[in-house]
């Protein structure tokens, strides 16, 4: 848009020039230089007033040509120099002090999560991820961050290839703690995979993939999980014809009035306040309005567990609940857990 602008402007003030130009050669039926006549032509719209090279002033014609070429293009020009002003101050400089304040912001961040892709799947993704409480960066063409709503510009973000290194270590790579890739070809996906791996050993990264080839290639690369959007759509079309009300009941907790509702887990680590204690005596429901619906641990998955199961460290609960009292219940554990 400010590439156009100043185009614009740079093309009205040639064609003043050439005017008043072209304009005094034939005033003075070509006997006049033209590199003369141009002399005149700016000197006069730019008020520098070194003298006349042409003599103006024999002839009517010619001053009132000089008038109106004076106030014509240096009013032009005086407009045009305001609005290159403003544009300037106004758009870049207010871009770089946004840019500024962004990136003081992701390089204090800790323990977030990196979004490769800024397209449909990856701002929906970014939506989700925040609705759950997590902080995010997505790296983006800026095409695909500049489609998205207008308030997805607000959104920590880096615009620019999401599989350069540079770009993922201004992101922070090395203090997040997982990166989920949703580009749109899965060779980009292998690529970005590798890399994220090389870069954190420590990552947990869930990468998107087209071709159920690429799942093989995507784990040797690094990739902790794969997501193929094409399978994850047909079970979701088979849901809504087989249980359409169970599929009813899922998109009515995400979209719940009592807050965000959301499946969640809570672990289980060393010096946990759940360790130790049956299922029945931390009373989730009750205390929390937190819903139990599995037990994981190194061996199995157990769904709906019993109410005296003992919980020990490793295991994860599996719970439904609003992600708000989820995420506090989860901080005071970790508090706990603290030295």
């Amino acid at each position: 848009m400010i590439q156009k602008r100043l185009t614009t402007f740079l093309l009205v003030i040639l064609l003043v020039i050439a005017i008043g130009t072209s304009g005094y050669y034939l005033i003075f039926k070509g006997q006049e230089r033209f590199i003369d006549c141009l002399y005149m032509t700016v000197i006069s719209i730019t008020s520098v007033g070194y003298g006349e090279v042409l003599d103006v002033s024999s002839s009517i014609i010619a001053q009132m040509f000089t008038m109106g070429l004076i106030t014509v293009g240096m009013g032009f020009i005086l407009y045009a120099i305001s609005s290159i002003t403003a544009l300037l101050i106004e758009g870049e400089l207010s871009g770089v002090r946004r840019r500024s304040r962004m990136n003081k912001k992701i390089g204090r961040l800790t323990g977030h999560i990196i979004l490769l892709g800024g397209a449909e799947t990856g701002r929906a993704l970014a939506e989700e991820l925040i609705t759950c409480g997590e902080e995010v960066v997505i790296i983006g063409q800026a095409c695909e961050l500049k489609s998205g709503r207008p308030h997805d510009r607000t959104l920590l973000h880096i615009e620019g290839d999401p599989t350069d290194d540079t770009n993922l270590e201004k992101a922070g790579i090395l203090k997040a703690k997982g990166v989920v890739i949703a580009l749109a070809q899965d060779r980009d996906t292998l690529y970005a995979t590798m890399t994220a791996r090389m870069m954190n050993k420590d990552l947990r990264i869930i990468a998107q993939a087209k071709e159920p080839k690429m799942e093989a290639k995507l784990r040797m690369a690094g990739a902790n999980s794969i997501v193929s959007p094409t399978a994850i759509g047909a079970l979701r079309m088979a849901s809504e014809m087989i249980r359409p009300a169970a599929v009813d009941f899922l998109d009515q907790m995400l979209r719940s009035e009592k807050g965000p509702l959301r499946i969640h887990e809570l672990p289980v680590g060393k010096g946990s306040l759940l360790a130790g204690k049956r299922i029945s005596e931390i009373d989730l429901q009750a205390k929390h309005d937190i819903l139990v619906l599995g037990l994981k641990d190194e061996a199995s998955t157990i769904f709906n567990p019993k109410t005296e199961t003992r919980l020990t460290t490793g295991m994860t609960l599996v719970v439904m609940g609003n992600i708000d009292e989820i995420k506090r219940l989860c901080n005071q554990m970790e508090g706990a857990e603290s030295p």
